[in-house]
């Protein structure tokens, strides 16, 4: 990749402006158009799609595409909606490079249905790997909330009901097993490696990470889950990833497992998962996605008594969006000097 003088980059979703003047400083040669006006306004911390009840006039929704059309590089997709990003890379050959704030992007890359002209055209990145701390947390707390049975500790404390003690387990007598072992899953291994558990990795590749005592080639997921007290799930939503914890893993599992998921939902089959709740095989389940969002009102694990849901928010942090912005400068800093990017979107398979 040659090296380049500039870049004209255009925030297409909402950005404060601090960090905007962050980019600008960490990468002098980005030309960072922005119009707060244009962008809807957002609702909390890292509501990148902004308000939906806020709409644009014709006027101003003209505008708002003429700005997102003169870009060589986007940050987010366009309202985070797949058809504008469909829309926009039609309409602007200059497009080089999109920078997606989810750290999931591939999914809605996907979902935008481009040809692989675009596909090779565009280069995509994603925010992988800076929302790692944050859900590697949620996951060590989904494991020790099992591993302590807070689901039974809520109950006699809602009903004032002292009983009998009982052995917790703890999780330094505990293998985990971490499913992925990409930014999150990295994460994931040194924080339970220092909490004193033994750390077992899936893996395509072989390379060794941090923190992990053993490496899991993914074929063997199934002889794998008949050894280890805990399964944290991080992987990517793909073709190749869908129910990838399904009826044979969930058959296999060591019986009283506790698992966490911080990926995406559609790794886990939840119908089979929740008769393994059901029969025991596994003890909790600490889950902050699902394969249909939001949940819906009618979902068996809404009041199962041995499921903790978390609405997709353990990864907000208010510290996200400086997170994100200091990625889009460091990955526009390698794309001005040649040099690889971080977070490259496979467009084969959109992870």
């Amino acid at each position: 990749m040659s090296t380049r003088k500039s870049l004209r980059a255009v925030v297409a979703v909402p950005l404060k402006e601090e960090h905007c003047r962050l980019i600008e400083r960490l990468e002098p040669r980005i030309e960072l158009v922005r119009d707060a006006s244009l962008t809807r306004p957002m609702r909390g911390p890292a509501d990148w799609s902004g308000d939906p009840a806020h709409q644009r006039s014709a006027d101003e929704q003209r505008a708002f595409d003429e700005m997102v059309d003169s870009a060589e590089a986007l940050f987010g997709i366009p309202d985070v909606d797949p058809s504008a990003l469909a829309r926009t890379v039609a309409a602007n050959p200059d497009l080089r490079w999109v920078m997606t704030t989810a750290a999931g992007g591939g999914g809605q890359v996907k979902a935008a249905d481009l040809d692989r002209a675009a596909l090779d055209r565009v280069v995509f990145t994603t925010s992988a790997g800076v929302h790692g701390g944050p859900l590697a947390e949620f996951a060590v707390f989904g494991v020790l909330a099992g591993a302590k049975d807070l689901p039974r500790l809520a109950r006699q404390q809602a009903d004032r009901r002292w009983t009998d003690r009982w052995e917790m387990r703890q999780v330094d007598e505990m293998t985990v097993l971490i499913v992925g072992l990409g930014g999150i899953g990295a994460e994931c291994a040194r924080r339970f490696h220092a909490l004193g558990a033994e750390v077992w990795g899936t893996t395509r590749s072989g390379t060794p990470v941090e923190g992990v005592d053993r490496l899991v080639p993914l074929d063997d997921l199934v002889n794998a889950v008949m050894e280890v007290d805990a399964i944290v799930v991080t992987l990517p939503g793909t073709d190749q990833t869908h129910h990838l914890i399904g009826a044979d893993v969930l058959a296999a599992v060591k019986p009283g497992a506790i698992l966490a998921s911080v990926g995406r939902g559609t790794v886990i089959d939840e119908k089979e998962l929740l008769t393994a709740l059901d029969d025991g095989r596994v003890s909790f389940a600490a889950l902050d996605v699902f394969e249909v969002e939001p949940l819906p009102s009618d979902s068996p694990l809404w009041r199962h008594p041995r499921v903790l849901v978390s609405p997709h928010t353990a990864a907000l942090n208010g510290k996200e969006e400086e997170r994100i912005a200091r990625r889009f400068a460091e990955n526009a800093t390698r794309l001005l000097d040649g040099e690889p990017m971080r977070a490259v979107v496979d467009t084969v398979e959109f992870y």
